[in-house]
């Protein structure tokens, strides 16, 4: 049994694929799991009213393939954050984390990413932040009825940019439901803006990092950044996420229109693989 699994980020292979032809790609390439994308588009919306042939059908990909849904990331709130001044977006955002819920229990999702902004669109505010930490409560107490783990993505944003910040809402809530799922490309731009570690925020979690997003970024950019292009010490981060109990791991990394996308993804596996073998090495040999 591996000491840890990495799972594929959905959108690194092109929308036109079905699901079981996604799930057995993320497996040819290595891939232990793939990880679910609900974003703000009509389309991923859309997964949340599946009926019960629809998820009976992923249901069925997923055991005719042999590659798990694990977790989900779920960006949709981008277009209806908790945090929002109206009262009908909030409604709507907790109608999405309800569904989002169901679904994750139907399927046998154990985590569900969620982002970490109060607001996207708008402009963060006192009363944003309020709405967001009442409507984050009642989020918590959806997810824990059904044994479903929430956790913080941290964003590109100042609102939950580091592990830090999303730690202090963790002890807020107080929840076993509720934790963290850093983004390591993010937090490494946070560092560099603030003059820190990226490390030493990563070890802010401990105890309630759940898992951790591998992505490649430069100061300014957070996205759509190939491997090993920007200033991402992977060994570095699965080092010390695996010493602080994390074993779960996504390579997040977009499809862009590549014709050999599918090299690409196989290829990044092995990059990451690796990073996390250096990382487990590093973490023992301290241990």
């Amino acid at each position: 049994m591996s000491e840890y699994i990495l799972g594929l980020y959905e959108k690194s292979m092109p929308g036109f694929l079905t699901l079981e032809e996604k799930l057995s790609i993320a497996g040819e390439c290595g891939f232990d799991y793939m990880e679910l994308s609900i974003d703000e588009t009509d389309e991923k919306l859309g997964r949340l009213k599946w009926t019960i042939d629809q998820r009976n059908a992923l249901r069925n990909s997923i055991e005719k393939t042999g590659v798990p849904v694990y977790s989900i990331c779920l960006s949709g709130h981008r277009k209806y954050p908790l945090g929002h001044p109206d009262a009908a977006v909030q409604k709507r955002s907790l109608e999405i984390m309800a569904d989002a819920v169901d679904l994750a229990a139907d399927i046998g999702i154990r985590i569900i990413q969620i982002a970490g902004y109060d607001v996207y669109y708008e402009d963060s505010t006192e009363e944003s932040r309020e709405n967001f930490g009442k409507n984050l409560a009642a989020s918590v107490e959806l997810a824990a009825r059904k044994g479903v783990t929430l956790a913080f993505e941290t964003m590109e944003t100042e609102f939950i940019n580091t592990v830090e910040k999303a730690a202090a809402w963790v002890k807020q809530i107080d929840s076993p439901y509720l934790q963290i799922y850093p983004d390591i490309g993010n937090i490494t731009n946070a560092a560099v803006s603030y003059g820190t570690d990226f490390a030493e925020d990563l070890k802010t979690g401990r105890g309630h990092i759940s898992a951790v997003h591998l992505k490649e970024t430069v100061p300014g950019v957070f996205r759509e950044m190939p491997f090993g292009t920007g200033h991402v010490d992977f060994d570095k981060a699965c080092e010390v996420s695996l010493s602080l109990g994390s074993r779960m791991f996504v390579g997040e990394f977009w499809y862009t229109g590549e014709e050999n996308w599918k090299e690409i993804i196989c290829s990044n596996n092995e990059y990451l693989r690796t990073a996390l073998e250096n990382g487990w090495k590093r973490y023992r040999k301290h241990k």
